[in-house]
Protein backbone atom coordinates (compact mmCIF):
# COMPACT_ATOMS: atom_id res chain seq x y z
CA UNK A 1 0.00 0.00 0.00
CA UNK A 2 1.74 3.38 -1.34
CA UNK A 3 1.75 6.23 1.52
CA UNK A 4 -1.29 7.84 1.38
CA UNK A 5 -1.29 11.85 1.88
CA UNK A 6 -3.20 13.42 4.13
CA UNK A 7 -4.35 17.51 4.56
CA UNK A 8 -3.76 18.43 7.86
CA UNK A 9 -7.67 19.06 8.09
CA UNK A 10 -9.37 17.94 11.67
CA UNK A 11 -6.35 17.12 13.26
CA UNK A 12 -5.38 14.82 10.53
CA UNK A 13 -1.30 14.43 9.31
CA UNK A 14 0.96 12.66 6.73
CA UNK A 15 0.21 8.94 7.56
CA UNK A 16 3.49 7.97 6.28
CA UNK A 17 4.50 10.62 9.31
CA UNK A 18 2.30 8.28 12.19
CA UNK A 19 3.56 4.98 10.84
CA UNK A 20 7.27 6.09 10.59
CA UNK A 21 6.37 7.43 14.68
CA UNK A 22 4.52 4.68 15.40
CA UNK A 23 7.32 1.96 14.38
CA UNK A 24 8.88 3.60 17.42
CA UNK A 25 6.02 3.37 19.82
CA UNK A 26 5.01 1.12 22.35
CA UNK A 27 3.85 -2.20 21.67
CA UNK A 28 4.85 -1.71 17.98
CA UNK A 29 7.58 -3.34 15.80
CA UNK A 30 7.89 -3.82 11.92
CA UNK A 31 6.95 -7.19 11.65
CA UNK A 32 10.35 -9.91 10.12
CA UNK A 33 10.22 -10.81 6.48
CA UNK A 34 10.80 -14.49 7.50
CA UNK A 35 8.55 -14.52 10.36
CA UNK A 36 5.83 -16.84 9.24
CA UNK A 37 2.12 -17.76 11.35
CA UNK A 38 3.04 -17.54 14.55
CA UNK A 39 6.72 -17.77 14.51
CA UNK A 40 8.10 -14.61 14.99
CA UNK A 41 10.45 -14.87 17.87
CA UNK A 42 9.11 -11.64 19.63
CA UNK A 43 5.40 -12.52 20.10
CA UNK A 44 6.82 -16.33 21.61
CA UNK A 45 8.60 -14.14 23.75
CA UNK A 46 5.51 -11.86 25.01
CA UNK A 47 3.16 -14.24 25.60
CA UNK A 48 5.98 -16.68 28.19
CA UNK A 49 6.27 -13.17 29.46
CA UNK A 50 2.88 -12.62 30.61
CA UNK A 51 2.69 -16.08 31.98
CA UNK A 52 5.63 -15.35 34.31
CA UNK A 53 4.44 -12.58 35.51
CA UNK A 54 1.04 -13.45 36.45
CA UNK A 55 2.67 -14.39 40.03
CA UNK A 56 0.84 -16.17 42.39
CA UNK A 57 -3.13 -17.32 42.40
CA UNK A 58 -4.26 -15.98 45.17
CA UNK A 59 -7.77 -16.09 45.88
CA UNK A 60 -9.00 -14.09 42.90
CA UNK A 61 -10.44 -16.32 40.42
CA UNK A 62 -10.57 -13.84 37.15
CA UNK A 63 -8.42 -10.82 37.86
CA UNK A 64 -8.13 -7.97 35.53
CA UNK A 65 -11.69 -8.54 34.45
CA UNK A 66 -14.04 -4.66 33.81
CA UNK A 67 -16.16 -4.32 37.06
CA UNK A 68 -19.91 -4.53 36.74
CA UNK A 69 -22.01 -1.47 36.60
CA UNK A 70 -19.61 0.91 35.98
CA UNK A 71 -20.57 4.11 35.36
CA UNK A 72 -19.68 6.21 32.23
CA UNK A 73 -16.95 8.67 33.90
CA UNK A 74 -15.20 5.35 35.27
CA UNK A 75 -15.60 3.53 31.52
CA UNK A 76 -13.92 6.50 30.35
CA UNK A 77 -11.13 6.23 32.79
CA UNK A 78 -10.45 2.19 32.78
CA UNK A 79 -10.62 2.78 28.68
CA UNK A 80 -7.80 5.50 29.07
CA UNK A 81 -5.95 3.82 31.56
CA UNK A 82 -5.87 0.70 28.57
CA UNK A 83 -4.20 2.83 25.90
CA UNK A 84 -1.50 0.53 24.47
CA UNK A 85 -0.25 3.82 22.11
CA UNK A 86 -1.37 6.97 20.64
CA UNK A 87 0.58 8.68 17.44
CA UNK A 88 -0.85 11.03 15.17
CA UNK A 89 -4.68 10.53 14.72
CA UNK A 90 -4.15 6.93 15.64
CA UNK A 91 -5.06 5.45 19.15
CA UNK A 92 -4.75 1.72 19.97
CA UNK A 93 -6.64 0.02 23.09
CA UNK A 94 -6.55 -3.06 24.95
CA UNK A 95 -10.02 -3.71 25.40
CA UNK A 96 -11.34 -5.57 28.60
CA UNK A 97 -13.39 -8.68 28.26
CA UNK A 98 -17.38 -8.12 28.03
CA UNK A 99 -17.26 -4.63 26.83
CA UNK A 100 -19.66 -4.28 23.82
CA UNK A 101 -18.27 -1.99 20.82
CA UNK A 102 -21.96 -1.09 20.09
CA UNK A 103 -24.75 -1.37 21.28
CA UNK A 104 -28.74 -0.23 21.46
CA UNK A 105 -29.53 3.13 22.08
CA UNK A 106 -28.80 4.06 26.40
CA UNK A 107 -26.47 1.21 26.46
CA UNK A 108 -22.91 1.27 27.83
CA UNK A 109 -20.79 0.76 25.18
CA UNK A 110 -17.34 1.57 23.96
CA UNK A 111 -19.47 3.57 21.10
CA UNK A 112 -21.27 5.18 23.40
CA UNK A 113 -17.88 6.70 25.19
CA UNK A 114 -16.00 7.62 22.77
CA UNK A 115 -17.14 11.53 22.46
CA UNK A 116 -15.78 11.68 26.25
CA UNK A 117 -12.94 9.56 25.87
CA UNK A 118 -11.58 11.93 22.79
CA UNK A 119 -12.10 14.86 25.34
CA UNK A 120 -10.34 13.14 27.83
CA UNK A 121 -7.24 12.13 25.59
CA UNK A 122 -7.27 15.84 24.76
CA UNK A 123 -8.10 15.46 21.10
CA UNK A 124 -11.19 18.60 21.02
CA UNK A 125 -13.03 18.16 18.29
CA UNK A 126 -11.59 15.85 16.85
CA UNK A 127 -14.04 12.33 17.96
CA UNK A 128 -12.65 9.26 18.03
CA UNK A 129 -14.30 6.49 15.60
CA UNK A 130 -13.82 2.28 15.69
CA UNK A 131 -11.11 1.24 12.70
CA UNK A 132 -10.66 -2.55 13.95
CA UNK A 133 -12.10 -3.94 17.03
CA UNK A 134 -12.67 -7.46 18.92
CA UNK A 135 -16.13 -8.47 19.89
CA UNK A 136 -17.63 -7.91 23.26
CA UNK A 137 -17.13 -11.47 24.59
CA UNK A 138 -13.46 -11.24 23.70
CA UNK A 139 -10.18 -8.93 24.81
CA UNK A 140 -7.32 -7.27 23.18
CA UNK A 141 -6.47 -4.63 20.44
CA UNK A 142 -9.11 -1.74 19.30
CA UNK A 143 -7.67 0.80 16.79
CA UNK A 144 -9.35 4.33 16.51
CA UNK A 145 -8.84 7.29 14.73
CA UNK A 146 -9.52 10.87 15.10
CA UNK A 147 -9.44 11.66 11.16
CA UNK A 148 -11.82 10.08 9.12
CA UNK A 149 -9.73 9.84 6.09
CA UNK A 150 -7.23 7.87 7.85
CA UNK A 151 -9.79 5.44 9.13
CA UNK A 152 -11.09 5.48 5.68
CA UNK A 153 -8.05 3.86 4.26
CA UNK A 154 -7.32 1.62 6.75
CA UNK A 155 -10.70 0.32 6.94
CA UNK A 156 -10.01 -0.23 3.22
CA UNK A 157 -6.62 -1.80 3.86
CA UNK A 158 -8.26 -4.46 6.12
CA UNK A 159 -11.06 -5.13 3.27
CA UNK A 160 -8.31 -5.56 0.51
CA UNK A 161 -6.42 -7.91 2.74
CA UNK A 162 -9.24 -9.98 3.55
CA UNK A 163 -10.01 -10.56 -0.37
CA UNK A 164 -6.31 -11.49 -0.78
CA UNK A 165 -6.89 -14.22 2.32
CA UNK A 166 -4.26 -11.98 3.51
CA UNK A 167 -4.27 -12.38 7.36
CA UNK A 168 -4.07 -9.33 9.34
CA UNK A 169 -5.07 -9.97 13.02
CA UNK A 170 -4.13 -12.85 15.21
CA UNK A 171 -6.20 -14.14 18.39
CA UNK A 172 -4.76 -16.15 20.92
CA UNK A 173 -7.20 -18.98 22.51
CA UNK A 174 -7.09 -21.33 25.53
CA UNK A 175 -9.55 -24.32 24.23
CA UNK A 176 -11.08 -27.42 26.08
CA UNK A 177 -9.88 -29.88 24.52
CA UNK A 178 -6.81 -30.40 21.87
CA UNK A 179 -7.58 -30.28 17.90
CA UNK A 180 -6.21 -33.22 16.03
CA UNK A 181 -4.14 -31.60 13.90
CA UNK A 182 -1.19 -29.22 14.93
CA UNK A 183 -2.26 -26.46 11.99
CA UNK A 184 -4.74 -25.88 9.35
CA UNK A 185 -7.70 -24.48 7.93
CA UNK A 186 -11.05 -24.07 9.15
CA UNK A 187 -13.99 -23.37 6.68
CA UNK A 188 -17.67 -23.89 7.19
CA UNK A 189 -20.81 -21.85 5.72
CA UNK A 190 -21.87 -20.00 8.70
CA UNK A 191 -25.45 -18.12 8.98
CA UNK A 192 -27.55 -16.62 11.72
CA UNK A 193 -30.52 -17.76 13.74
CA UNK A 194 -32.94 -16.53 16.18
CA UNK A 195 -33.43 -19.86 18.38
CA UNK A 196 -35.50 -19.16 21.63
CA UNK A 197 -34.90 -15.00 21.74
CA UNK A 198 -31.20 -15.67 21.12
CA UNK A 199 -28.92 -14.89 17.74
CA UNK A 200 -26.95 -17.69 17.30
CA UNK A 201 -24.67 -18.65 14.37
CA UNK A 202 -25.14 -22.20 12.77
CA UNK A 203 -23.02 -24.21 10.59
CA UNK A 204 -24.94 -25.02 6.91
CA UNK A 205 -23.76 -27.73 5.21
CA UNK A 206 -23.53 -28.08 1.71
CA UNK A 207 -25.12 -24.85 0.81
CA UNK A 208 -27.06 -23.81 -2.02
CA UNK A 209 -27.32 -20.81 -4.16
CA UNK A 210 -30.08 -19.87 -2.48
CA UNK A 211 -28.59 -20.24 1.11
CA UNK A 212 -26.00 -17.66 -0.12
CA UNK A 213 -28.69 -14.91 -1.36
CA UNK A 214 -30.51 -15.58 2.03
CA UNK A 215 -27.27 -14.83 4.20
CA UNK A 216 -25.30 -17.68 4.49
CA UNK A 217 -21.48 -16.92 4.17
CA UNK A 218 -18.68 -18.96 3.62
CA UNK A 219 -16.07 -18.72 6.25
CA UNK A 220 -12.29 -19.23 6.79
CA UNK A 221 -10.00 -19.31 9.66
CA UNK A 222 -6.31 -20.28 9.82
CA UNK A 223 -5.33 -21.98 13.61
CA UNK A 224 -1.97 -23.31 14.84
CA UNK A 225 -1.95 -25.25 18.13
CA UNK A 226 1.42 -23.51 20.11
CA UNK A 227 1.11 -25.54 23.54
CA UNK A 228 -0.43 -28.24 25.01
CA UNK A 229 -1.71 -29.42 29.02
CA UNK A 230 -4.03 -30.82 30.84
CA UNK A 231 -6.32 -31.89 28.11
CA UNK A 232 -6.12 -27.81 26.93
CA UNK A 233 -4.77 -26.11 23.81
CA UNK A 234 -3.33 -22.47 23.59
CA UNK A 235 -4.28 -22.00 19.74
CA UNK A 236 -3.64 -18.99 17.73
CA UNK A 237 -6.58 -18.16 15.19
CA UNK A 238 -6.00 -16.34 12.24
CA UNK A 239 -9.95 -15.10 10.54
CA UNK A 240 -9.67 -14.51 6.85
CA UNK A 241 -13.59 -13.74 6.97
CA UNK A 242 -15.73 -11.40 9.12
CA UNK A 243 -18.78 -13.45 10.75
CA UNK A 244 -20.50 -13.51 14.48
CA UNK A 245 -19.16 -15.56 16.58
CA UNK A 246 -16.74 -17.11 13.52
CA UNK A 247 -13.97 -18.35 15.90
CA UNK A 248 -15.73 -19.56 18.36
CA UNK A 249 -18.09 -21.68 16.08
CA UNK A 250 -15.17 -22.93 14.06
CA UNK A 251 -13.37 -24.37 17.57
CA UNK A 252 -16.54 -26.40 18.41
CA UNK A 253 -16.35 -28.01 14.89
CA UNK A 254 -13.05 -28.31 15.69
CA UNK A 255 -14.80 -30.17 18.97
CA UNK A 256 -12.70 -28.33 21.16
CA UNK A 257 -14.56 -24.85 22.24
CA UNK A 258 -12.83 -21.80 23.56
CA UNK A 259 -12.79 -22.18 27.26
CA UNK A 260 -15.65 -19.55 28.98
CA UNK A 261 -17.53 -20.41 25.78
CA UNK A 262 -20.96 -20.06 27.60
CA UNK A 263 -23.01 -19.60 24.25
CA UNK A 264 -21.60 -22.30 21.69
CA UNK A 265 -19.88 -24.98 23.74
CA UNK A 266 -22.91 -27.21 24.77
CA UNK A 267 -22.95 -28.07 20.98
CA UNK A 268 -19.84 -30.92 21.36
CA UNK A 269 -21.29 -33.44 23.77
CA UNK A 270 -19.11 -36.36 24.90
CA UNK A 271 -19.85 -40.14 25.54
CA UNK A 272 -17.36 -42.70 26.66
CA UNK A 273 -14.44 -40.13 26.36
CA UNK A 274 -15.47 -39.76 22.14
CA UNK A 275 -16.43 -35.87 21.44
CA UNK A 276 -19.15 -35.22 18.75
CA UNK A 277 -21.26 -32.80 17.29
CA UNK A 278 -24.69 -32.01 18.78
CA UNK A 279 -27.31 -30.27 16.98
CA UNK A 280 -26.16 -26.45 16.56
CA UNK A 281 -30.37 -25.63 17.46
CA UNK A 282 -29.88 -26.59 21.19
CA UNK A 283 -30.17 -23.79 23.54
CA UNK A 284 -26.84 -21.83 25.10
CA UNK A 285 -25.39 -23.28 28.33
CA UNK A 286 -22.99 -22.36 30.72
CA UNK A 287 -20.14 -24.46 29.91
CA UNK A 288 -19.54 -27.61 31.77
CA UNK A 289 -16.02 -28.43 32.37
CA UNK A 290 -14.49 -32.17 33.46
CA UNK A 291 -13.40 -32.05 37.22
CA UNK A 292 -10.07 -32.69 36.50
CA UNK A 293 -9.87 -29.45 34.24
CA UNK A 294 -11.46 -27.85 37.48
CA UNK A 295 -8.97 -29.41 40.08
CA UNK A 296 -6.16 -27.41 37.35
CA UNK A 297 -7.55 -24.11 37.39
CA UNK A 298 -8.47 -24.48 40.86
CA UNK A 299 -12.41 -23.66 39.70
CA UNK A 300 -15.68 -24.94 41.59
CA UNK A 301 -17.96 -25.50 39.18
CA UNK A 302 -19.91 -22.17 40.41
CA UNK A 303 -16.66 -20.43 39.87
CA UNK A 304 -16.66 -21.77 36.16
CA UNK A 305 -19.96 -20.98 35.31
CA UNK A 306 -18.91 -17.43 35.41
CA UNK A 307 -15.52 -18.05 33.40
CA UNK A 308 -14.36 -15.15 30.75
CA UNK A 309 -14.39 -16.28 27.22
CA UNK A 310 -10.66 -17.03 27.06
CA UNK A 311 -10.46 -15.56 23.03
CA UNK A 312 -8.10 -12.29 22.91
CA UNK A 313 -7.11 -9.89 19.84
CA UNK A 314 -3.05 -9.89 20.26
CA UNK A 315 -1.49 -8.85 17.35
CA UNK A 316 -2.78 -6.61 14.14
CA UNK A 317 -1.12 -5.80 11.39
CA UNK A 318 -0.86 -1.95 9.23
CA UNK A 319 0.33 -1.17 6.33
CA UNK A 320 3.94 0.04 5.96
CA UNK A 321 4.83 3.57 5.07
CA UNK A 322 5.53 2.64 1.45
CA UNK A 323 4.28 -0.90 -0.37
CA UNK A 324 7.83 -2.07 -0.26
CA UNK A 325 7.51 -1.88 3.38
CA UNK A 326 7.32 -4.68 5.80
CA UNK A 327 4.26 -4.83 8.07
CA UNK A 328 3.62 -2.67 11.26
CA UNK A 329 2.66 -4.96 14.02
CA UNK A 330 0.79 -3.71 16.90
CA UNK A 331 0.56 -6.14 20.11
CA UNK A 332 -2.00 -6.04 23.05
CA UNK A 333 -1.04 -7.88 26.51
CA UNK A 334 -2.84 -10.80 27.68
CA UNK A 335 -5.36 -9.95 30.41
CA UNK A 336 -4.51 -11.28 33.78
CA UNK A 337 -7.06 -14.24 34.26
CA UNK A 338 -5.98 -15.29 30.56
CA UNK A 339 -2.16 -15.48 32.22
CA UNK A 340 -3.25 -16.96 34.75
CA UNK A 341 -5.43 -19.76 33.21
CA UNK A 342 -1.91 -20.17 31.37
CA UNK A 343 -0.12 -21.05 34.46
CA UNK A 344 -2.49 -22.99 35.84
CA UNK A 345 -2.34 -25.16 33.00
CA UNK A 346 1.30 -25.02 32.18
CA UNK A 347 1.03 -23.69 28.75
CA UNK A 348 3.97 -21.92 27.64
CA UNK A 349 5.41 -21.41 24.10
CA UNK A 350 8.96 -23.25 23.53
Amino acid sequence: MRAVLVREMDGCRVLGRVWSGWRRGLGVRPVPEDAGFGTEARHQRQLRGSRQRSGPLGDQPFPGLLPKNLSREELVDALRAAVVDRKGPLVTLNKPQGLPVTGKPGELTLFSVLPELSQSLGLGKQELQVVRASGKESSGLVLLSSCPQTASRLQKFFTHARRAQRPTATYCAVTDGIPAASEGKIQAALKLEHIDGVNLTVPVKAPSRKDILEGVKKTLSHFRVVATGSGCALVQLQPLTVFSSQLQVHMVLQLCPVLGDHMYSARVGTVLGQRFLLPAENKPQRQVLDEALLRCLHLTPSQAAQLPLHLHLHRLLLPGTRASDTPIELLAPLPPYFSRTLQCLGLCLQ
